[in-house]
């Protein structure tokens, strides 16, 4: 059974930081992209980021670009997701996924951004 675990949200203030953690269990992390998605109150869920099998090259949305960076560990099968000058339209439930397959999303993280 896929399981993804995300962790590490909280309450930040503008122009803060804060690095989210997702644990993977239950299939081969190092076979597969993982990507990261986001839900904000009353929306629907919007890409983020993905990342390759090796680490070696990720994508990012226009809106997170410069500002968010995606990494993975395939030796402790976790993916993180380092998130500077955050912003208040940040804010919003972070999920990480297998793929691009939002369905996989398990538990997700609170992030609010507010001064």
């Amino acid at each position: 059974e896929v399981q993804l675990q995300a962790s590490g949200g909280g309450l930040v203030q503008p122009g803060g930081s804060l690095r989210l953690s997702c644990a993977a269990s239950g299939f081969t992390f190092s076979n597969y992209t993982m990507s990261w998605f986001r839900q904000a109150p009353g929306a629907g869920p919007e890409w983020v980021s993905s990342i390759n099998r090796g680490g070696g090259s990720a994508a990012y949305a226009d809106s997170v670009k410069g500002r968010f960076t995606t990494s993975r560990d395939n030796a402790k099968n976790t993916l993180s997701l380092q998130m500077n000058n955050l912003k208040p339209e940040d804010t919003a439930v972070y999920y990480c996924t297998r793929q691009l397959d939002y369905k996989s999303r398990g538990q997700g993280t609170l992030v609010t951004v507010s001064s």
